[in-house]
């Protein structure tokens, strides 16, 4: 009695039942142990312990080039698949206008923002530098003097330095930026005065700043991050919001119906207490944001990242 309304009303989504029963398929266009890795991970754990998806995933690491290679594999592998998933972040993005590839929101289906890192500006303890007008002095006087560090070229700790650069008056091009390959080598870099600026999610240096082996002089969030009390680049002058975000895309050509209920899945995930206390512990904020809405979110951080990249130099 039960089964036949039930199976009518799947066949009538358009969504075989023994495709709801398998496992996600989720690509990591990185390494282990990751942002994009982390995230993934802990969306479909969430899921499964909040009873909203409970068939697991198989997961496939594929580092390099920023993220590209791994969305190249995943695009040509996955037409059509109504549960093949992928993580994805504002690195992505930049990664593609530097290589000048397929966008991603062009390539992929838009399923859901879910996360914002906020990256914090910090400088090693004894440096002269003590704020964000410093710091533009400092740039003004002789760029090439000011080394900052971060993460990938072209990645959002990059986009930051150039953002910072620009508002203080230089040229984003002229900026003298090392981009390292973990946060930890940034830190130790940072620690040992190779660099005089190190740019990185404000949650992973706020043990560094709390122990007086650096000084946090900014961060890039819209308001003052809960439990680090440092002023926002915003409140020094400096107009630039830039979030770390991170998402779920699905496979390009995934059908519309499957599309909507893989965004359920995750807006129903956000707002249990298991996600929140989840991302608190990776000092994480929930940003969700869902199908359609993201897909325009996609289109106006690509509008927005792509000048600056163009301004130093990564964009020919």
């Amino acid at each position: 009695m039960f089964l036949k309304p039930f199976m009518g009303a799947v066949l009538a989504l358009g969504i075989s039942s023994a495709a709801m029963a398998e496992p996600a398929k989720m690509m990591i266009p990185a390494a282990a142990g990751g942002g994009y890795d982390t995230t993934g991970r802990l969306a479909i754990k969430t899921l499964e312990t909040a009873g909203i998806f409970k068939d697991g995933a198989v997961f496939t690491n594929k580092p390099g080039a920023g993220g590209t290679l791994g969305m190249g594999e995943f695009i040509r592998n996955n037409q059509g698949d109504q549960n093949a998933l992928m993580t994805m972040g504002v690195i992505l993005v930049g990664a593609q206008i530097v290589t000048k590839g397929s966008l991603p929101f062009t390539e992929v289906t838009p399923i859901a923002r879910l996360t914002f890192e906020y990256s914090g500006i910090a400088v090693p303890a004894n440096s002269p530098i003590k704020n964000v007008k410093d710091l533009q002095a400092a740039l003004k006087a002789n760029v090439g003097a000011v080394p900052f560090g971060g993460g990938s070229a072209g990645g959002v700790d990059h986009i930051v330095s150039g953002m910072v650069a620009k508002a203080s008056g230089v040229e984003a091009a002229r900026l003298n930026y090392i981009p390292f390959g973990s946060g930890a080598e940034g830190m130790t870099q940072l620690v040992g005065g190779k660099i005089a600026v190190l740019v990185q999610g404000a949650s992973e240096m706020k043990q560094m700043h709390d122990q007086g082996r650096a000084r946090l002089i900014a961060v890039t969030s819209d308001q003052r991050i809960p439990g680090i009390d440092v002023p926002t680049l915003q409140e020094s002058g400096i107009d630039v919001v830039m979030g770390n975000w991170r998402g779920i895309v699905g496979a390009k050509g995934m059908p519309a119906e499957a599309a909507k209920l893989w965004v359920e899945r995750f807006e129903k995930m956000s707002k249990t207490k298991e996600w929140a206390e989840a991302i608190e512990k990776q000092g994480l904020q929930n940003a969700f944001l869902g199908g359609d809405a993201f897909g325009k979110f996609l289109a106006e951080e690509n509008a927005r990242i792509k000048p600056i990249l163009a301004e130093m130099g990564l964009v020919k």
